[in-house]
């Protein structure tokens, strides 16, 4: 068997775990100083204008384009599940006037019209 000294793997292994120690020993360090904090912030609010632009710029290209933006859309979204909201209870509250009454009439079966085309003779609609 190798002596640990003459194994390479060992010998890598010990280099990595002290370059590791000394990384995060200077990461440390670095990110305690206030100047680091303060870089940190401003790269944050940078970010943060950007990306208002950002949305501002899309919203100003969708309204030129015809197009709802995100905003539009949600908001349509909650609408219409407050409208569908709505009905649901209506519905429920006419099946309950409905059974209270007698009425046995499903509503969800809505009444169908007439039909009035007829299918095709067997002579190829010749008479």
């Amino acid at each position: 068997m190798t002596d640990k000294t003459d194994d390479p793997v060992a010998m890598w292994q010990k280099m990595m775990g002290e370059m590791e120690k000394g990384f995060n020993s200077f990461a440390n360090q670095a990110m305690s100083s206030p100047e680091f904090s303060q870089a940190m912030n401003r790269a944050g609010g940078v970010a943060a204008g950007a990306q208002k632009q950002l949305g501002e710029l899309m919203e100003k290209y969708l309204v030129a384009i015809n197009l709802p933006s995100r905003e539009q859309v949600t908001g349509l979204a909650e609408r219409l599940q407050s409208v569908e909201a709505q009905l649901s209870e209506m519905k429920s509250m006419l099946s309950q006037i409905a059974a209270s009454s007698g009425i046995s009439q499903s509503l969800d079966a809505a009444p169908r019209p007439p039909r009035t085309k007829r299918p095709p003779s067997e002579n190829g609609g010749q008479t």
